[in-house]
Formats: C-alpha cells, sequence, structure tokens
C-alpha cells in the first residue's frame, strides 16, 4: 500500500490546482467564445491534461479512440467521479449531459455551463425528450457529445443499470455511438477507491482524498463503436444493452453481474 503524500504536497499540489482553475475561468470568459470549435477541442484538451498532470493522474487508453473531436458522435461510459470528464476530455473532446444541480456547484458550474454542457432535470421524466432533442441537434451539428447512463456515480466495482432514454436522440441523429469503460487504478494495477464520488461524498472531500493519493492511473478502454446504420435500426434499449455490455466486458465483470436497463431518465 502506497503512504498518503505529504500536508507540503498537499499544499503545493492545491496551489497549483487553484491557478490552473483561475487560468480556465479567465480563459472560459474571454478567449473561449470567440474560438471555434476545433481550437476549444484543442484548449480543452491540453486544460484536462494539466488538471490531471497537477493531481498526479496518468491516463492509460486501451483500443481506439475516435479522434479529439470526431462529429455526430456519442460517448457513452460508466460514472465513478467528477473526474470522468476531465480524464475523457484529455483523449477525446466532448460536450456532457449532466444532472441540472452542476450548475449550482460554485467556481466549476460556471466552468461546466460556458462550455456547452446540456443539463436535465433527473426528477422530471418529461425533461428526457427536452434533452433528447437538443443532444440530437448537437450531434447532428457535428458536435461530439458524451452521456453517462447509470445517471449517478458508483465506486466502480460493478455497473449500475443504464437508463436507456438519452440513446434516443443517437437514433435520430443517426450518430456513432462509442462505448468507453472508465476504471481508476492504483500504480500496481489495484483498485483504486480515491477516486470515487459516490453516496455522500461532497467535493471537498473527493478532492482531499484525491490530494492525499500519492498517484493514480485512470483507464479508459474504447471498445468496438456502433456506426450510424446500426444506431438508426436499433431501439434505445437495445442501444443502451450493446453499450452496457461493451462496457461491462472490458471492465472485466462477469456477464451474470449486468443486470437489464431501466427506462428511466
Amino acid at each position: 500500500m502506497h503512504r498518503p503524500t505529504s500536508w507540503l504536497t498537499r499544499l503545493f499540489r492545491l496551489s497549483h490546482l487553484g491557478l490552473h482553475i483561475l487560468r480556465g475561468l479567465f480563459v472560459v470568459a474571454t478567449r473561449y467564445p470567440r474560438l471555434s470549435l476545433p481550437a476549444r477541442a484543442v484548449y480543452t484538451q491540453a486544460w484536462s491534461r494539466r488538471l490531471l498532470h497537477i493531481l498526479a493522474i496518468k491516463v492509460k487508453v486501451n483500443g481506439n479512440p475516435p479522434g479529439v473531436y470526431p462529429a455526430n458522435t456519442m460517448i457513452v461510459a460508466n460514472h465513478i467521479s467528477w473526474l470522468d470528464i476531465f480524464a475523457l476530455n484529455s483523449i477525446t473532446v466532448s460536450r456532457f449531459v449532466a444532472k441540472k444541480e452542476l450548475r449550482d456547484w460554485p467556481v466549476a458550474g460556471f466552468l461546466i455551463k460556458s462550455v456547452g454542457t446540456l443539463f436535465i432535470d433527473r426528477s422530471n421524466r418529461r425533461d428526457a425528450s427536452r434533452v433528447n432533442e437538443q443532444l440530437a441537434k448537437a450531434l447532428q451539428d457535428g458536435c461530439c457529445m458524451a452521456v453517462f447512463p447509470e445517471a449517478t456515480t458508483s465506486e466502480g466495482h460493478s455497473l449500475l443499470p443504464f437508463k436507456p432514454s438519452l440513446f434516443e436522440a443517437s437514433r435520430l441523429a443517426h450518430a456513432t455511438i462509442q462505448p468507453v469503460a472508465i476504471r481508476y487504478l492504483t500504480p500496481g494495477g489495484h483498485y483504486c477507491a480515491a477516486a470515487s464520488y459516490a453516496g455522500d461524498t461532497s467535493l471537498w472531500q473527493s478532492m482531499c482524498l484525491i490530494l492525499r493519493t500519492r498517484a493514480m492511473i485512470v483507464e479508459l478502454s474504447y471498445t468496438s463503436a456502433i456506426p450510424p446504420y446500426d444506431t438508426a435500426l436499433a431501439s434505445r434499449f437495445q442501444l443502451s444493452q450493446i453499450s452496457r455490455d461493451a462496457i461491462n466486458n472490458a471492465m472485466g465483470f462477469a456477464p451474470d453481474s449486468a443486470t437489464a436497463t431501466e427506462d428511466r431518465q
């Protein structure tokens, strides 16, 4: 087992993290709105990689990522931590669909809103229709979008049921679906619990756990993509199950650990 970092190392990381966030806020508030989509993707990728570097998190990639900002592509991933967004953006930049509560986060909420995140009210079943229309239009306009179908975070030991509602947007847009499995590991390749943002853990508590960890690896496994012609012909339930099975296999979980998808947001 690795010893936790010293208080001096934590203070050093925290100060660098604060400066990095301030630079990001400045760019998002000034230059970012005027940048082209490719330029935004380049900046977002670089900013995300720097963030992970400050937190001593290395990215390991399995499979074949679809590129920096693949058009009309929906990234589908399991959800463990707030770090998932930056881990994915360090390889393939996307606009995300997130729960509406994130808009109220201090500092982070402003950043999330400013980069084109779509927000969904998970307590309102009808809100999925509105978000699906926006999501489908963004895909058709050439955006790369990302969703977490579990609709909440887990500890990473297993997959929660997938909610198929937002897969309807991929059907409407005839988009490519790219499933990605996310795992957080120690440098020795074992499960790392420090990244998990599940249960009643606050953002500050999560940050402290991460800062206490000497080093971490986030493993992104890109499975075979579901091409547009298959997306258009399948139902949202089928697309949800295919994606979940692919991620479940990439995580190394037993096939019988996968449960049926739920028709909820």
